[in-house]
């Protein structure tokens, strides 16, 4: 009989930040549900609200998904009404905006996200948070680096 042996047990980086990033998506989800948003979604919008008129291709490599996975991420966004897909000035390229109720909705959403983000450092206490999250910009950045502009995950 073959014992099985978790990712993790092996030092596998990827698992536990994988496990990590879904464990943290659920908290944030949990906390985002009354607004009907969840973490993925929130993130679209509030780059959005940041960033005006972005070109998916360009809101793709910021959020550092491939635009396959960002069209559909968007499609129920779009039929709520909370971002328009305009063609851009270059008729190859589509622009996006964040429309008034999109912008209603990332207001109201707001605090949810903010208590989010405060259950997750209660969790972690605030010097680990704080020190995770420079590991983390960190970790990005030298990937990013590495990896090179036209690659999303």
């Amino acid at each position: 009989m073959k014992s099985q042996t978790n990712p993790g047990d092996l030092g596998c980086t990827c698992y536990r930040l994988r496990q990590s990033a879904r464990l943290t998506t659920r908290l944030y989800d949990r906390h985002l549900a009354p607004s009907g948003l969840n973490i993925g979604q929130f993130g679209i919008l509030a780059t959005l609200a940041a960033m005006h008129g972005q070109t998916i291709s360009n809101l793709a490599a910021v959020l550092q998904l491939d635009r396959t996975t960002l069209t559909r991420n968007l499609l129920p966004l779009q039929k709520l009404g909370l971002v328009e897909v305009e063609p851009g000035p270059d008729k190859r390229a589509r622009s996006l905006s964040l429309t008034q109720p999109g912008r209603e909705a990332l207001a109201q959403a707001k605090p949810l996200w903010q208590a989010a983000q405060q259950a997750l450092e209660q969790q972690l206490g605030k010097p680990e948070s704080r020190h995770l999250n420079q590991t983390l910009d960190r970790t990005l950045s030298r990937l990013a680096l590495q990896e090179g502009p036209q690659h999303h995950a």
